[in-house]
């Protein structure tokens, strides 16, 4: 295994610095890919895992304005290393969340749900009574999706794999405010044009899988709709009809978290009028913590391995 579990001792607060207690971090799809060496970003070994996470401030130094002690803070960017009991960071690299939102809503706020919102307010503008398809809808951006989507008034139509547990699934998901629940078998059946009566097709697709799924998906774009990917877990490459580009226009974006906060690292109004939409959706209930089993740190082995299992329906969290 690549992971141990490590006494460290907490460095030294600096006048910049904050040292925060974690409570809860998340294990996601994106920190293993990084601890495999597949991701875009890597971190110098020996590293601490986890991107994502809720701490509480115990002290600040001197120098620290927007901080105190007793704040709730989240990663303000990726590669933080959120696995671990405490820590000292430069304030620049935390963000101030409320502490009246749940601690796991805190915990799974800062890659899921604002990927989601991003990805339904940047590429295509989307009123009341529009429509969404995305797949892997029951991953954690999935269900975000859906639950800001439906507080938008906007339509989803949801394609999950097939499994033995499906119709617990899909109650889930149409629990969470989802439209339609599809299976990737289905996206190419005569049936789709039933869902149509009811609801528009599609102006925007949101893509995690690649391979057949995205070109499946991509029948039931509307003509020149945009379809953004956002991961690849078939690991295969995105395949379009030249039919799709040429008859339809359709437009083929990508969405990386990461780079949006780079982009506008000098722009905090987006990213304070992001952060304010979700504190609210939260707080109106219209926006929940996914699914989540939560496991103690000293147990980590089984929560790495519980997320690497295939049809994983619950997000493990290391409670700290």
């Amino acid at each position: 295994s690549l992971f141990r579990l490590k006494d460290l001792e907490v460095a030294k607060l600096g006048d910049s610095d904050v040292h925060v207690k974690m409570l809860a971090a998340p294990i996601n799809p994106a920190d293993i890919n990084m601890i495999q060496g597949t991701y875009a970003i890597l971190s110098p070994l020996p590293a601490v895992g986890g991107n994502e996470g809720v701490g509480e401030v115990l002290e600040v130094g001197h120098r620290v304005t927007a901080l105190k002690p007793g704040d709730w803070v989240i990663p303000a960017g990726a590669g933080l290393g959120t696995w671990r009991t405490q820590g000292v960071f430069p304030e620049e690299m935390l963000l101030k969340v409320p502490s009246d939102i749940p601690v796991l809503c805190a915990a799974t706020l800062s890659v899921n749900p604002c990927t989601a919102y991003r990805m339904l307010t940047d590429f295509e503008t989307l009123a009341p009574g529009d429509s969404v398809i995305q797949n892997a809808a029951n991953s954690g951006v999935g269900q975000a999706v859906i639950q800001i989507a439906k507080a938008f008034g906007v339509k989803t139509i949801n394609v999950v794999r097939d499994r033995p547990d499906l119709p617990k699934l899909v109650e889930r998901l149409m629990a969470l405010g989802a439209d339609h629940v599809i299976t990737e078998e289905m996206l190419r059946k005569p049936e789709m044009k039933d869902i149509f009566k009811s609801i528009p097709k599609p102006r925007l697709a949101l893509n995690c899988v690649g391979g057949k799924s995205t070109t499946e998906m991509l029948r039931h774009l509307q003509p020149k709709g945009t379809m953004v990917t956002y991961g690849g877990m078939a690991k295969q490459p995105v395949m379009v009809p030249v039919s799709a580009f040429i008859f339809r226009d359709v437009r083929l974006r990508g969405f990386w978290m990461t780079q949006w906060r780079k982009d506008h690292a000098q722009d905090q109004e987006s990213l304070a009028g992001m952060m304010d939409t979700l504190y609210q959706l939260i707080r109106r209930g219209q926006l929940a913590a996914p699914a989540c089993t939560e496991v103690p740190l000293q147990d980590y082995k089984a929560a790495l391995e519980a997320t690497m299992k295939p049809f994983t329906s619950s997000k493990q969290i290391l409670l700290l």
